[in-house]
């Protein structure tokens, strides 16, 4: 039952849509009760940004599970520095404690999901070659929410306090979003 889309998305001049962020943008803004996302990295533009931000302001059940054990710190840096204006607006954001978490969906209203190579950062929304499939209606959406709600189990809820950093990590992240499309 239901439909399963591979799609592909390739950088510009190849491909002059981008394709992974529009899925995402419009998951977000076709949810209704919930969207459930995992990333390993959160480095978005600020459209993407406030789509996820929008979706929780508008009553919608955003979590998003990024990593608590880096593989990169300063991309770490500036993943947590978008955590302020997502806990502002209601997300509910959770860091995956056991180890470092790779894992790249979005699940929505029991009816769609994405999985795929596609994170949430410039170079692979923008720059890379990357893939998914898209899910309508089919029974592995509901595996997926359930993963989802495991891995929130052993994961620690990000408070506004942890969210909040300091002077110098602010101003380094702020300096290293000027250099995002490199990172």
């Amino acid at each position: 039952s239901g439909y399963v889309v591979p799609f592909g998305d390739s950088p510009s001049p190849i491909d002059t849509e981008d394709i992974g962020k529009t899925v995402y943008m419009n998951m977000l803004s076709a949810a209704r009760d919930y969207v459930y996302i995992t990333t390993p990295y959160l480095i978005c533009d600020r459209e993407l940004l406030n789509a996820i931000c929008n979706a929780s302001r508008r009553g919608v059940d955003v979590r998003l599970i990024t990593p608590h054990i880096p593989d990169k710190k300063a991309i770490f840096l500036m993943t947590r520095s978008n955590y302020k204006k997502l806990i502002d607006s209601r997300v509910k954001l959770y860091e995956y404690t056991p180890g470092f978490i790779h894992a790249k969906s979005f699940v929505c209203d029991d009816k769609f999901a994405v999985c795929g190579t596609i994170n949430l950062d410039y170079r692979s929304l923008v720059h890379h070659f990357e893939c998914g499939a898209w899910m309508y209606n089919t029974e592995s959406i509901i595996d997926m929410k359930d993963d989802f709600l495991s891995t929130v189990e052993v994961s620690q809820l990000v408070s506004k306090h942890d969210a909040t950093l300091g002077f110098f990590d602010r101003m380094f992240a702020e300096i290293m979003k000027v250099f995002s499309p490199l990172l």
